[in-house]
């Protein structure tokens, strides 16, 4: 059990960074100090610059723990962004649940909703914009502190201060730290790395997208080429 210290939605709004153009993105995100109406699209008031890659029904909510900013901090010293809760976009912050204690498939119910935990964050190139780091991306892929995304289960209002109670966990063997690092993995093409994609392929709660990357390098025996992801 954990608790929703805070609570964070954000209208799309122009991100700019010099020499480039500016784009619309939803990463910049406020506190919510009220209840909010969570639908299978997300919390009310909350929106998506890019609606292609971020948001949607099967990442209707992004979840980051307040546990990863001290490291960040340590990273980024002189950060145009203070490292706190919200820097990265997140709708919810919790100390107490981390990539290597949530798995994929968790159930969770948080005021009157119920979640289910659907795929990690894959962090990209506006993230490097609003940090003004080239590196920035690229580091939190590395360091598998992305975070990850909810499906709605049921919808319901929710707010800072609710408990996040585990209903369900299909899949124990699976913590989202596991995952991550199927997805991002540091080496090379092993039989072994190979051995996990193909029972990545096979969580039937991991969204499509990611059960069909990892289906792909089974049957291709290669990573993709995702740098213009992290660096565009």
């Amino acid at each position: 059990m954990s608790v929703l210290a805070s609570l964070f939605v954000g209208r799309a709004r122009p991100l700019a960074r010099a020499g480039h153009p500016d784009v619309p993105s939803g990463i910049v995100k406020l506190p919510q100090s009220g209840a909010l109406r969570l639908t299978v699209h997300g919390l009310e008031g909350d929106e998506q610059g890019d609606r292609v890659f971020h948001g949607g029904p099967e990442k209707a909510v992004h979840h980051y723990a307040a546990e990863h900013y001290a490291f960040w901090r340590g990273q980024y010293p002189h950060s145009p962004v203070q490292m706190l809760p919200g820097a990265f976009g997140e709708n919810f912050s919790t100390l107490g649940m981390t990539e290597s204690t949530v798995c994929i498939g968790d159930v969770y119910a948080v005021g009157a909703a119920l979640l289910q935990v659907s795929q990690g964050r894959q962090p990209c190139w506006k993230l490097n914009r609003l940090l003004q780091r080239e590196d920035a991306a690229i580091n939190m892929q590395r360091s598998g502190a992305t975070g990850w995304y909810y499906r709605v289960l049921r919808e319901g209002l929710v707010a800072a201060g609710d408990q996040l109670l585990l209903v369900e966990r299909p899949n124990p063997a699976w913590p989202m730290q596991r995952l991550i690092q199927a997805l991002f993995p540091e080496s090379a093409v092993t039989p072994s790395l190979v051995a996990e994609w193909r029972q990545a392929a096979e969580l039937k709660q991991l969204t499509v997208n990611w059960q069909n990357t990892f289906t792909r390098r089974v049957q291709q025996l290669q990573l993709e080429d995702w740098s213009r992801r992290l660096t565009e």
